[in-house]
């Protein structure tokens, strides 16, 4: 009913009002353009990581003894919102390997895309779901969710170092990297054959860095991330010898970047490593 509510006022509204909320009253999103990293988080009140990890440990331990239906950053919905181009893209990437899904999954809390698409995934020959997070969260998951398939990592070198993976998959996690190029340039040192990126938040017109507020409703909280450049991004995979299989449009939409007037999206990408048949 409240989203009914909301789409009523958004099409009765004038979109210049429309305009300059977003570009200047909304308290939430992101909002301007900050020259490092440092500067963004000087800028940032940070968020009570202890409040939020036992938030979406208690949501997410209701989906996993099907006490629930979906979560999505720490919050509880009735029905399942699947990223239909993200599931098809690892289906794809498990079809070209014998059915078999070796994953790891680069910032993927306590397994959040794990559960949403697992009923999908169950029938795959082998399924290996691997995370790698900050050294709280992945103790956290080994202590309350390490179940065949999932696995947690603080160290993606020790992830790697156990695992044969075959995609490494970041959803909405790449942007909140200090340095994300690095952590992409660890992946194309180890030749991972697909690398698939979701909810990946893009512009056109240059990498930059922003503070996105949250909207208490789901926790409060505020922190830098990335804008990347569409472009960049996509020649930087060319550079190091992978292809783009496929791109789309994620979860989340689009979005301005508040007193900058920087339009973007969030979107995804499925690229390969060219020297694999």
């Amino acid at each position: 009913m409240h989203s009914k509510i909301k789409k009523i006022i958004k099409n009765l509204t004038p979109p210049v009002i429309l305009n300059f909320y977003f570009n200047f009253l909304n308290p939430y999103g992101f909002k301007n353009e900050y020259l490092n990293w440092q500067t963004a988080q000087n800028f940032s009140s940070g968020y009570d990581s202890e409040i939020i990890l036992n938030k979406t440990k208690n949501a997410l331990l209701k989906i996993k003894n099907n006490e629930a239906t979906y979560e999505r950053d720490s919050v509880l919905f009735d029905k399942i919102q699947y990223s239909w181009p993200l599931l098809a893209s690892l289906l794809y990437v498990a079809s070209a390997n014998n059915n078999h899904l070796n994953l790891l999954d680069f910032g993927g809390s306590l397994g959040s895309t794990y559960y949403q698409n697992r009923n999908f995934l169950k029938s795959l020959k082998g399924l290996t779901w691997n995370i790698v997070e900050q050294p709280t969260i992945a103790q956290c998951g080994q202590e309350n969710f390490t179940d065949r398939p999932l696995k947690f990592y603080s160290q993606i070198n020790k992830c790697l170092a156990e695992n044969s993976i075959i995609v490494a998959l970041f959803s909405a996690s790449l942007q909140y990297l200090s340095e994300p190029y690095k952590i992409l340039d660890e992946l194309f040192k180890n030749k991972i054959r697909y690398i698939l990126l979701d909810r990946l938040t893009v512009n056109d017109q240059r990498d930059l860095i922003t503070v996105q507020n949250v909207n208490p409703i789901i926790y409060k909280a505020s922190y830098p991330l990335w804008i990347f450049k569409e472009k960049n991004i996509l020649d930087y995979f060319i550079k190091n010898n992978y292809e783009l299989i496929t791109d789309f449009d994620s979860l989340g939409g689009d979005f301005v970047i508040q007193k900058i007037g920087i339009r973007g999206n969030h979107k995804g990408y499925l690229f390969k490593f060219k020297n694999n048949v």
